[in-house]
């Protein structure tokens, strides 16, 4: 009985992920990305069928798990530059980089440049839509994506209207955290389980607004008290992580172990990017990527009531009553970097520096504010 409990909630978490989601319709196509053999390839077969019943076109894709530092199959791939309507990356751990624009970037109608043909697709020529669940369990799926999204949504819009207005931000917690950002010509990203319209993406469970810090803007302290990513694998923090930042970037890692792990990693991403120089990228542009490996890239505000932390950064990162930095890569592609590792600050207070002097506090010890 619990089975057929378990199998009907998957059924229905992966119905509304197709149809309240991504909003499919019939003659639409979806690709879905994911590993053989895992709790994820679950999933993708729920979605799949899902799909199917709702009259959409499928494509289903199984590649080797990929971390950090690997890069996609050739044939997933291929099967996104067929620009499929949309895309779902329902994998262990990551989709995959882009060996070859990261060797030559794509240059798009948004005046960027993106080094992964999904990014390029996505969010510069805008003729996909996407969700992307790394690690998600079918628990995890189950319990945060059949939610009620009205009020969640409302919540990301106003906090979204007000970061875009923002000038700055400064965020402190109990544990230690005290930081400046700077937002300016800055816009945020709502990630509230609407990807209902081509160029717009993010990640299932949804639940979080995050904006990318003017580049070398951030200044002071961030004390890592949740959980953090690692190149690894993402765990719970046991001994706060207090990181100094200086000119946007950390400069160096004090705690325990999870501190000591933590710089290890940051290391790993500034040599990953001397990989790429014999794959053809300019030596300038390989130091720009090391270099970035130690920027901070975002900070993201949670709002899924129903994400707990559990060392699962993709729950993780929407436990309401969090807010999370980002080291690495940010999402305006203007300070590319190999890794972009996420860590969790308990309990926050946000305030939001507005134009003419006003400070606006958005959330409280973890509390939204009633803005």
């Amino acid at each position: 009985m619990e089975t057929t409990k378990q199998h009907e909630a998957l059924a229905n978490a992966a119905a509304i992920a197709i149809e309240k989601c991504l909003a499919l319709k019939a003659g639409e196509t979806l690709l879905i990305v994911s590993n053989p053999g895992t709790e994820q390839a679950v999933i993708a077969e729920a979605l799949k069928a899902a799909a199917q019943n709702a009259g959409v076109i499928v494509t289903l894709l199984y590649q080797p798990v990929k971390n950090q530092g690997d890069y996609a199959e050739d044939f997933v791939l291929d099967a996104i530059a067929a620009k499929p309507n949309a895309l779902a990356s329902i994998s262990t751990e990551k989709l995959g980089k882009d060996k070859y624009r990261i060797a030559a970037p794509l240059d798009a109608p948004d005046g960027k440049r993106y080094d992964h043909l999904f990014h390029y697709y996505l969010h510069g020529t805008k003729e996909m839509r996407s969700f992307w669940s790394p690690g998600i369990t079918v628990d995890m799926f189950t319990r945060t994506v059949a939610i009620d999204y009205s009020g969640m949504r409302a919540s990301a819009r106003t906090l979204k209207a007000i970061l875009d207005e923002a000038e700055a931000v400064q965020v402190s917690a109990p544990s230690g955290t005290d930081i400046f950002i700077g937002l300016q010509g800055r816009k945020a990203f709502v990630d509230d389980g609407d990807f209902s319209a081509p160029g717009s993406g993010g990640n299932l469970p949804a639940g979080e607004v995050f904006v990318s810090p003017a580049v070398k803007s951030a200044q002071g302290r961030i004390v890592f008290d949740g959980s953090i990513a690692d190149i690894a694998g993402d765990i719970v923090i046991e001994t706060p992580i207090a990181c100094e930042v200086s000119g946007g970037f950390v400069m160096g890692c004090e705690g325990g172990s999870e501190a000591e792990r933590l710089e290890k990693a940051l290391r790993k991403g500034m040599d990953m990017a001397a990989t790429l120089v014999p794959k053809g990228m300019a030596p300038e542009e390989a130091l720009r990527y090391a270099t970035n490996a130690r920027h901070i890239g975002e900070l993201g505000i949670g709002l899924n009531a129903e994400a707990r932390i559990g060392g699962n950064m993709l729950e993780d990162e929407k436990v309401y009553g969090t807010c999370h930095f980002a080291i690495g890569a940010n999402y305006d592609e203007d300070a590319p970097a190999l890794i972009h590792l996420d860590g969790l600050v308990k309990a926050p207070t946000i305030t939001a520096l507005m134009p003419g002097g006003l400070e606006l506090v958005i959330m409280r010890d973890g509390v939204l504010a009633a803005l």
